[in-house]
């Protein structure tokens, strides 16, 4: 039987491209946080591929709202597309905070999340890729299962970050600083999980 009202395929093309823009703005952040005399060239660079996502954020919602017939089910992919989103924006957001308190000196503790993260984004992309073919569904929920122990280590790591903090000899200002970024940090790493949890539901329903 013909389908009348084929199935729009292109909300898999917006996902790779989201992805592809916060394992790019990830690095970026990395590169950063290894040397920070170049933070405000960094900082420009990741706000622009924020800017970037952005647009394929409002792409995809533009055309959930004109297509008649999706691959998945709406409320994933615009769960989906706007999680990714929110994990380049506290990108941003701890690139911004380390420039604007023109922190120096990177921190062990910060470079452990930076990395967390890293491997968590790095883990959403492959999952997301691996939406067109949901007949592979085993991988996609390995990954999820990835992304959880990531989650996990990103919690304890950030518990660590906060003792060494206060419980080091240090100028309250800089206490304050960098407990933002981690938080920051912590809250990025907390998305992806999120995003593991739409992977799921989404393998659940339709594999």
């Amino acid at each position: 039987m013909v389908q009348l009202f084929p199935k729009e395929e292109r909300f898999f093309d917006y996902f790779d491209s989201a992805s592809e823009k916060i394992v790019s703005g990830i690095r970026l952040f990395n590169e950063m946080m290894q040397d920070l005399s170049n933070a405000e060239e960094k900082a420009k660079m990741i706000k622009d591929v924020e800017h970037e996502a952005d647009h394929i954020t409002h792409e995809t919602v533009a055309k959930l709202h004109t297509t008649f017939v999706t691959p998945i089910d709406r409320e994933f992919i615009y769960s989906l597309i706007t999680k990714m989103d929110d994990i380049l924006d506290l990108i941003e957001s701890a690139c911004e905070r380390v420039f604007l308190y023109k922190i120096k000196t990177s921190t062990p503790e910060a470079m452990d999340l930076v990395n967390i993260l890293e491997k968590a984004i790095e883990q959403v992309a492959k999952g997301v890729r691996g939406l067109r073919d949901l007949k592979n569904f085993r991988s996609i929920l390995d990954i999820c299962i990835e992304i959880n122990r990531l989650e996990n280590e990103g919690d304890r790591t950030y518990r660590n970050a906060l003792s060494v903090l206060f419980n080091s000899p240090s100028d309250p200002i800089e206490i304050i600083k960098w407990k933002d970024v981690y938080e920051t940090l912590e809250d990025a790493i907390d998305r992806c999980e999120d995003i593991a949890n739409i992977l799921e539901g989404i393998v659940l329903e339709n594999a």
